[in-house]
């Protein structure tokens, strides 16, 4: 398996327990306020759809799509044993890649990238309270954390730099002044630009918490060693690379779970802190050989535009967490009218 190296300054592997004692932390005045930026990412949605055609407000650039399974392992932590993870077995999967912006830009434009799976044959009720639950989704990024603390200050970003780059020079000068906007710019910039080499060789993550039962866990895919290294160019076009490497070889990641242990390390509600809790491996992820360009490929990929990845769409155990999550329901509810979110 792939490894990464160790996060420095992090307590010791005895601080970090899996706690049941996480909390929620909901304002008075969220009703109002998400169903505000589901608005404001509809319009934003509707502007780009009508230069670019209908997509979805962010993560709009489908890159490619495949199909695998996802085998749940047996003798993984009590603390994992719940909801899609309580049974050892196989479920099939869809997988979506992406661009994470709002615009179809180059592949080599600095973004985030996106990386969405949806696990089909689950049993239990829905996140959303709606009956049994379809599917889980998981909606995975390359950033470890988020990049704001909260739901209000993302939102906010997001409708700035819908209006172009000098638009969000001014609202970035506006709202942490002379000397904190370009620091702040330079500090998204160098998140975005991260180093990146693929969708194959880079882990990803969900960057927000969700339950686990009584539990909570961010999840993580760690790409296999058998995966390759990353290939000289490929940000030319990450879809291509994928889908050479897919179809010369079957491709397979850990997905691992971190959990929550105490609310000073691993808060619910910031989700721009970086959990230092270690990640374990309850499944594994395999995309077996296929080809993209084919006609099952085709169509796969179109069924992949058309659906909406959406962590809400979840089992009740994996009820998202935390206020970006629970801005997300809403956002996602009202972006769906039209057309995905993400």
């Amino acid at each position: 398996m792939r490894t990464l190296p160790p996060t420095q300054g992090r307590p010791m592997a005895k601080d970090f327990t899996p706690s049941t004692q996480w909390q929620e932390q909901v304002e008075a005045d969220e009703a109002q306020r998400f169903t505000a930026y589901g608005q404001q990412f509809v319009a934003i949605q509707a502007r780009k759809s009508a230069k670019f055609g209908p997509g979805r407000a962010l993560h709009r650039k489908q890159l490619v799509a495949a199909k695998g399974t996802l085998e749940v392992l047996s003798n993984i932590p009590k603390f994992a044993q719940h909801g899609l993870f309580a049974t050892p077995g196989t479920h099939d999967v869809q997988v979506r890649l992406s661009n994470g912006g709002m615009d179809r830009a180059p592949d080599k434009m600095p973004d985030i990238r996106g990386f969405s799976l949806r696990v089909f044959g689950v049993h239990g009720d829905s996140a959303l309270g709606l009956g049994p639950a379809k599917s889980q989704d998981f909606t995975l990024i390359n950033q470890e954390q988020f990049a704001f603390p909260k739901s209000a200050e993302f939102v906010d970003f997001v409708v700035a730099a819908s209006g172009g780059n000098g638009n969000l020079l001014k609202f970035l000068l506006k709202r942490y002044g002379l000397l904190g906007g370009p620091a702040r710019l330079l500090k998204l910039l160098k998140s975005v630009g991260r180093s990146f080499g693929g969708f194959a060789t880079e882990p990803v993550f969900s960057a927000v918490p969700i339950a686990c039962g009584p539990y909570a866990v961010r999840v993580r895919l760690l790409p296999s060693d058998g995966n390759g290294k990353a290939t000289p160019g490929a940000n030319a076009d990450w879809g291509a690379d994928f889908s050479a490497r897919l179809k010369g070889q079957p491709l397979t990641w850990e997905l691992q779970l971190q959990p929550f242990v105490r609310e000073d390390l691993t808060p619910i509600e910031d989700a721009s802190v970086n959990w230092p809790s270690p990640y374990t491996t309850v499944a594994r992820l395999t995309l077996p050989r296929q080809d993209t360009a084919s006609a099952a490929g085709t169509a796969l990929a179109a069924e992949a535009e058309a659906a909406v990845f959406d962590p809400w769409q979840a089992l009740a155990a994996h009820r998202p967490l935390g206020d970006v999550q629970r801005a997300r329901k809403v956002v996602y509810f009202e972006s769906q009218k039209g057309r995905g979110a993400v």
